[in-house]
């Protein structure tokens, strides 16, 4: 195994570090040791995270959300083109400008497809376990290249780029990984079995109906507050669907299944806990309102409950 995940982590790591370097040399930044410091501890937990007794990235952990919880993580200035230069640069690139995104997916098609199983001698060229992970990977970094030869710009610009957007996304960056491992606290500290009891001790379940409402409601807001519909899926449907649903009153598996995990995303739609659906964008357009995508979807999501309510009792 030549390229594995652990080189993208490195690599991750190093952006982020040298993020954490900008920040902390940035004197007009309005927080820049507090948000150095926050930056730093995640740029670690790429390079050194597999490395260290886990207890230490548990702290680390502890130390970014008080750090986030206490507003330490802030937005220096940074210096923009001006207007003119910026249409000028758009009309010299037109179209052009989209190539090297639009080369992420189809790079890693290509190379997950192809590369999978490559060997150099006795040794695959991908990591098999996580061939799709690396072809991205892959993929970002020639998207890179590309980009810095049609712009004919320095990859030092891109760092900065790279900065602007970590510090502009803030907190939210953090989230996917604090929620997987939320996730899988979850689960091994048994909220499925817990979930089970209150549903059973508190709500009469001997009314199918009822049963339905409380697993599609329950997986909404279980991925509400996990931010996550797959972090969900296995709590209520270990606490509801499978010993309720399926046990009781012999529903399709692959009915609950599919309609629990589409209740979840209707769940990611209103939730800021989901923020690289609904916190990321609206960073990224700088939008007035960090909370506009959100209010934007709520009333489909809340019409498709209503939808997934009656698909389930009707189907299962």
């Amino acid at each position: 195994m030549i390229l594995s995940m652990e080189y993208l982590y490195w690599l991750v790591g190093i952006v982020l570090a040298i993020t954490t370097g900008m920040i902390l040399t940035d004197r007009e930044h309005p927080k820049r040791w507090s948000s150095g410091v926050f930056w730093g501890l995640f740029s670690l937990a790429f390079l050194i995270g597999d490395r260290v007794p886990p207890v230490w990235v548990g702290v680390g952990v502890l130390v970014m959300a008080a750090i986030a919880g206490t507003g330490g993580v802030g937005l220096s200035r940074h210096r923009e083109l001006a207007a003119e230069d910026r249409e000028a640069s758009v009309g010299r690139l037109g179209n052009r400008l989209f190539v090297p995104a639009l080369a992420i997916p189809l790079i890693t098609v290509f190379c997950a497809l192809a590369l999978k199983n490559l060997k150099i001698g006795d040794v695959y060229l991908l990591d098999p376990a996580n061939s799709t992970f690396v072809a991205l990977g892959i993929a970002s970094v020639l998207a890179l290249i590309l980009a810095c030869w049609l712009t004919r710009d320095t990859p030092l610009q891109a760092v900065r780029e790279s900065r602007r957007l970590t510090e502009s996304l803030g907190w939210a960056l953090v989230l996917p990984q604090m929620l997987a491992m939320l996730g899988l606290m979850f689960n091994d500290a048994g909220v499925g079995k817990a979930v089970a009891h209150l549903a059973t001790a508190y709500i009469d379940l001997d009314y199918r109906f009822v049963a339905v409402l409380v697993y599609v409601l329950g997986m909404a807001l279980f991925t509400m507050v996990m931010g996550n519909g797959f972090a969900a899926f296995p709590v209520m449907t270990g606490g509801v669907g499978v010993p309720i649903l399926v046990g009781v009153y012999h529903a399709n598996p692959a009915v609950m299944a599919a309609v629990g995990m589409f209740s979840g995303y209707c769940g990611t739609l209103m939730t800021p806990m989901a923020a690289n659906y609904n916190i990321v964008p609206a960073a990224l357009l700088e939008l007035p309102d960090k909370y506009a995508v959100i209010k934007a979807q709520v009333p489909t999501a809340l019409v498709m409950l209503v939808v997934n309510v009656v698909l389930l009792y009707g189907l299962m």
